[in-house]
């Protein structure tokens, strides 16, 4: 299979492999051994994540665990840079509901949307609206900002904290180029899968074979 074969491949991912054993790296890029499918999917399954073949063509193939779909995001985004030059940074409103009434959980979907955005070079200014009689309370809001603001400590910077405008408490977080370098490396977000691939071959010929008995 030639280079262009494999850069069009598709990778293979959970229950779509079908070959055993495998040798896997584990989400922080850990060796695991070789193991069973059956076990590197259970492990994957525990974890929240993927099993995902990263190279098919070693005995035994070589798989990852890993967000399959948070790779493929990083990945596409990469590749759009690269084909398109490099993209002004923007900066990106995320407004925390109406009033300081929002659901938590829905807090926890702005922010995994501003990380997005942090990771992809982006600022982000994140604005808590007040309404009527809420503004008696604002620093509720001032609180729920410093909140967030440690949610951003491994990959940003805090640009300009909360601060009142009108009826709202306002902040902007910026990424943090070296924290950024290294949460990608630590989550293998920093280099293809094939690299990855190569890498865990090798350490695999780097191993010595027990003796048969």
């Amino acid at each position: 299979m030639g280079p262009r074969d494999q850069q069009f491949r598709r990778e293979r991912i959970n229950d779509m492999i079908r070959f055993s054993p495998l040798r896997v790296i584990g989400p922080d890029n850990e060796q695991l051994g070789v193991i069973p499918l059956e076990e590197a999917k259970r492990l994957a399954h525990e974890a929240g994540l993927d099993l995902v073949e990263i190279s098919p063509d070693s005995r035994p193939p070589v798989c990852k665990i890993m967000d399959f779909g948070r790779y493929k995001y990083e990945q596409s985004k990469k590749e759009k840079r690269s084909a398109g030059g490099s993209k002004k940074s923007e900066l990106k409103e995320v407004r925390l509901g109406r009033s300081l009434k929002i659901d938590p959980h829905d807090v926890e979907i702005r922010v995994e949307q501003a990380r997005g955005f942090i990771l992809d070079g982006h600022k982000v200014q994140f604005v808590q609206p007040m309404r009527g009689r809420e503004f008696q309370y604002r620093e509720q809001g001032i609180a729920r900002l410093r909140e967030i603001e440690q949610r951003f400590s491994d990959i940003g910077k805090v640009e300009m904290p909360p601060k009142f405008t009108g009826r709202a408490v306002i902040m902007i977080i910026s990424g943090d180029r070296s924290k950024i370098q290294v949460y990608k490396k630590a989550h293998g977000l920093d280099k293809p899968l094939a690299a990855q691939a190569a890498e865990s071959s090798d350490s695999e010929a780097g191993e010595t074979p027990d003796a048969e008995e």
